[in-house]
């Protein structure tokens, strides 16, 4: 599984914060090509996003995982869901 941690580092007190939570989980495919299970996480600390209540679903397929960086992944998976505007 793939965790990505968003975290709001602050500049003035140095405290950080967890701020958001995606996971993303392989279900299959091939060497070359993944299917992935996409989740994220309601809540705004990281307390709240440790109770893994799902805000959003979704499923990203046919993923070229060794020709495209992790980042291409992140960005289907967070358009599949309907974040950053039209999917």
């Amino acid at each position: 599984m793939i965790v990505i941690r968003v975290e709001l580092w602050s500049a003035i007190t140095g405290e950080k914060i967890e701020i958001a939570r995606m996971n993303i989980s392989n279900t299959g495919g091939t060497e070359n090509i993944g299917n992935y299970a996409c989740e994220t996480l309601r809540g705004r600390s990281t307390a709240d996003l440790n109770r893994r209540i799902v805000q959003r679903k979704g499923r990203v397929l046919s993923h070229p995982r060794l020709s495209q960086h992790v980042w291409h992944l992140v960005a289907k998976a967070l358009t599949g869901m309907g974040y950053g505007g039209r999917s």
